[in-house]
């Protein structure tokens, strides 16, 4: 099989991977069963694909291959005629004719992965797994601990929903509030890896991206008066309001001091505007998503870096940081207080988090360090500080602009 096939097939799992096991979820009931089924199809995809050719809708002939190995699988436990009432009204035997997933399908799973009986860090966990189509190892890293730790909390998850029956399928509304936090924590973190890929060779997952903004939407239909849900999409929309400007035509990360403002989306920047000012007008306290959707409309309404309110933002920071305290939001403060007040006063912010042992292994402390060592002129530190980021940084094109940055301080 050519490799250029394999990026093929890779490219279309990330792009149909979640709606195929979110649908095979729905019909068989288990997750972990659903996964093996999409695999399964994968494989036979690997088989039959390089003599047959792609078909024209690959992501309908993996989910009707996966229906039909579940139709096998239950025929050889002789428990057909139930399943085939199941199953009936969505097996098509035309694989390649035009896929028409269900809206909510992958809303279903999301929902299901975040049922109260398992705990929030596997349920974020899990659905990053399933639905935002992270390895592992990426997921460790968001959470800090090792691979082997991170797979043995993603088994035990698929194995306690299976042994609670969960159906998969949006909850009652009464059921909403104990899974509202953990979905839209999920939404927000599969929109963050579309937004700044932790790894691979790409910058942006925009495929991604646009998923966790489609959820977002669904979400908010069903919560509409949930100031945090309407907050979360304003956060997505502003943010995605700058892709187009994001990379260069090498598919090379453009900083925000250098990307073409006239590229970014104005249609996007005032959806997420009037978003917020939906939540705001709900008039009950703003909440991280909206505290960083606000920083994102400061950015967005700024014509330059230059004329950004740097103030404004010092102060959200600061709301951000009572309301949702992370090492992460503190770093962020010490960048817009670099902006705001010089480089000295962020760079002792940054070095009271290093001391503190924060972020351990990130890149993005050593990144912000080096920026500001080479604001102030400490040239050495910085291009050693651009040079631990560009080692610790799983994301290839990353890693290169930092390598790039340390080498232009000669």
């Amino acid at each position: 099989m050519s490799s250029d096939l394999s990026r093929r097939v890779a490219a279309i799992w990330r792009i149909e991977g979640a709606r195929i096991v979110a649908t095979l979820a729905r019909i068989v009931g288990d997750l972990a069963t659903a996964e093996d089924l999409a695999q399964d199809a994968v494989a036979e995809a690997l088989v039959q694909w390089p003599r047959e050719g792609v078909p024209h809708n690959p992501g309908a002939w993996l989910t009707a291959v996966a229906k039909r190995r579940a139709i096998d699988g239950w025929r050889r436990a002789q428990n057909l005629d139930d399943k085939y009432r199941l199953i009936g009204a969505d097996l098509t035997e035309i694989v390649d004719a035009d896929w028409q997933p269900i809206d909510d399908d992958v809303l279903r799973l999301v929902f299901a992965a975040c049922h109260p009986s398992l705990r929030r860090e596997a349920q974020v966990a899990l659905t990053l797994k399933v639905v935002g189509g992270l390895d592992t190892e990426s997921i460790a890293r968001l959470f800090l601990v090792s691979v082997p730790t991170m797979q043995q909390r993603i088994v035990r998850a698929k194995k306690a929903l299976s042994a609670a029956r969960v159906p998969f399928e949006v909850p009652e509304p009464t059921e909403w509030a104990a899974r509202r936090d953990a979905v839209l924590s999920v939404v927000y973190l599969i929109f963050t890896e579309g937004y700044s890929a932790s790894g691979g060779d790409v910058v942006l997952r925009t495929e991604l991206a646009h998923e966790a903004i489609r959820l977002g939407r669904v979400v908010n239909r069903l919560l509409p008066r949930e100031p945090e849900a309407l907050g979360l999409s304003a956060l997505m929309e502003l943010q995605a309001s700058r892709f187009a400007a994001r990379v260069n035509a090498d598919g090379d990360a453009v900083l925000l001091a250098d990307q073409d403002r006239r590229r970014w989306d104005r249609s996007a920047i005032s959806r997420g505007s009037m978003l917020l000012d939906r939540a705001d007008a709900l008039a009950r306290g703003r909440g991280p998503y909206q505290l960083q959707a606000a920083i994102a409309r400061c950015h967005a309404e700024a014509t330059s870096v230059e004329t950004t309110d740097w103030e404004h933002i010092v102060l959200l920071y600061e709301a951000l940081g009572r309301a949702a305290p992370s090492p992460v939001v503190e770093l962020n403060r010490a960048v817009a207080v670099s902006m705001a007040s010089g480089p000295l006063e962020a760079l002792a912010m940054v070095d009271r988090l290093r001391d503190a042992g924060a972020l351990r292994g990130s890149h993005l402390l050593p990144s912000v360090r080096g920026e500001l060592l080479s604001r102030l002129g400490r040239t050495d530190e910085a291009r050693a500080a651009l040079l631990v980021a560009a080692e610790r940084t799983r994301n290839e094109r990353e890693a290169a602009l930092l390598r790039r940055k340390a080498a232009a301080l000669g």
